[in-house]
């Protein structure tokens, strides 16, 4: 299935600008197995929803990981929900919804217990539009760079102000990808 999925974001997801031209031979390292290792810090059967999914990362390599989960894509624009929805029935994937909207205006039926993102926004941000789809104790799990302990760090008042009781930096996938994938994992109160 992985396999399936690399293959059709080399065709389709360049073709359509999903991925730049240039990521092709990068897509099993940065991309797949680097969004895939989240899976380390999901618990079981959790219900997670991936704001501004693009091209299914990291929802969709999270959904190959990890069945176990009840997976919602949120994405705003209309050729990027096509894509999501051609590969959804594609890989055969009965545990994941696609969902055309922006993240602000999404109010889910019921609360999700993990939100994930990258490349979105900066973390503060990401806090703000995530806390209101988060139960009490929820997650954002937000993939990214090496300064991501900085960003927290300038982000305390906005992560505070948007509903965070605590916040770290997991490493993930350290024998998986190389480097491995650093996550800022920010809990709601």
């Amino acid at each position: 299935m992985a396999e399936r999925y690399v293959s059709w974001l080399a065709e389709a997801g360049i073709e359509r600008g999903l991925i730049g031209p240039r990521e092709g031979p990068r897509l099993w390292d940065r991309h797949l197995l680097n969004c895939a290792v989240i899976g380390e810090v999901i618990g079981h059967g959790e219900k997670v929803a991936d704001i501004g999914s693009g091209a299914g990362l990291p929802g969709l390599a999270l959904a190959i990981a990890r069945p176990d989960l009840e997976i919602v894509l949120i994405e705003p624009m209309l050729r990027r929900t096509e894509f999501l929805l051609e590969t959804v029935a594609l890989l055969g994937l009965p545990h994941v919804t696609v969902v055309r909207a922006r993240a602000e205006d999404y109010l889910p039926p019921s609360p999700f217990d993990v939100v994930t993102a990258r490349a979105v926004a900066k973390v503060g941000h990401l806090m703000t539009l995530s806390a209101p789809m988060l139960r009490p104790g929820g997650r954002l799990v937000a993939l990214k760079g090496e300064s991501v302990h900085e960003e927290l760090q300038k982000a305390r008042s906005s992560l505070r102000s948007a509903g965070a009781a605590s916040w770290t930096v997991e490493t993930v996938g350290k024998n998986v990808v190389d480097p491995a994938t650093l996550v800022a994992v920010v809990t709601k109160a």
